[in-house]
């Protein structure tokens, strides 16, 4: 169980797309390799363990979860399984996430709820612009009815993407499906069901505003970029109409947290909105606390 007073943070954004070596890996070094240099850093991804000995020595409590789009890309996907178990012998630090490609229609509906029954997954990972859908698809509405019955959060990334940015074609990943508008029909039809769209949504910032502000079930977390480049009606909004709506997340390995928090300082938050961003207002929205 998570010890939420000595936590400092809840890191709401993580990727575990399987170690060095494993299937999933092999299939996606390519992408991996763009990603460097869109970063221009040097990662690898580590084990689900040692990202939670990573976490746990800065006392940062972490989602975490893979990708799922073997539909749009071919790449087999990390077992949800194997991440959900890794990260529950984990738990003291880790809450686990999983993805699901809504191209699999049913099947996926079916393994959702098996995921939360059997595997105490948490909440669910959606990345429409390397899955290839619209979010407001019907073809997705299966899938999100599963999620909505478990109560469980659903995640999407929006905004450009750091995946395939710069290769040949953007890899054949279109950055129209991450549009944060799609979320507002999504949001609308499943009322219950929370929806957090990730990342500061470059171009679409004031979209992604408007529909958290106007939807009461939709979140923003900010992963993804480093604080000094949030976009000033981000910040604004924050601080401000959506100080209960917005979250920590760091992309951990693409960023880290340690880099995330020093910057995260230099911005102009007000110092009674931090700690909700930080910490309070992800463990409102993942029931965290009995």
């Amino acid at each position: 169980m998570l010890d939420l007073d000595n936590l400092v943070a809840i890191d709401v954004h993580t990727h575990a797309e399987g170690p060095c070596g494993c299937p999933s890996w092999e299939d996606s070094r390519e992408l991996q390799e763009g990603m460097k240099k869109y970063f221009k850093k040097e990662f690898e991804q580590p084990t689900i363990p040692e990202i939670a000995e990573y976490y746990r020595k800065r006392k940062i409590a972490v989602v975490i979860f893979t990708v799922d789009h073997e539909h749009n890309l071919g790449h087999r996907r990390y077992p949800n399984e194997e991440v959900a178990t890794l990260a529950n012998e984990n738990s003291d630090i880790m809450i686990p996430f999983a993805s699901i490609d809504p191209h699999k229609g049913k099947l996926g509906a079916r393994e959702a709820k098996r995921l939360v029954r059997d595997f105490g997954v948490q909440g669910f990972k959606f990345h429409p612009s390397t899955q290839g859908f619209h979010p407001s698809d019907r073809m997705c509405y299966p899938l999100y009815e599963a999620i909505a019955e478990t109560g469980k959060p659903a995640l999407f990334h929006t905004g450009q993407t750091g995946v395939g940015s710069g290769m040949r074609g953007g890899f054949g990943i279109k950055l129209e499906y991450s549009n944060p508008m799609y979320l507002d029909a999504v949001a609308a039809d499943f009322p219950d069901m929370p929806i957090i769209m990730a990342h500061p949504s470059f171009p679409w910032q004031e979209e992604a505003c408007a529909v958290a502000l106007h939807k009461p079930n939709v979140y923003i977390d900010l992963s993804g970029w480093s604080p000094k480049y949030f976009p000033p009606i981000l910040v604004q909004y924050a601080n401000s109409l959506l100080k209960h709506k917005v979250l920590f997340g760091s992309d951990f390995p693409a960023i880290t947290p340690d880099r995330w928090l020093k910057d995260f300082e230099a911005i102009d938050i007000k110092p009674e909105v931090r700690p909700l961003i930080l910490k309070e207002n992800a463990i409102k929205l993942l029931k965290l606390r009995g």
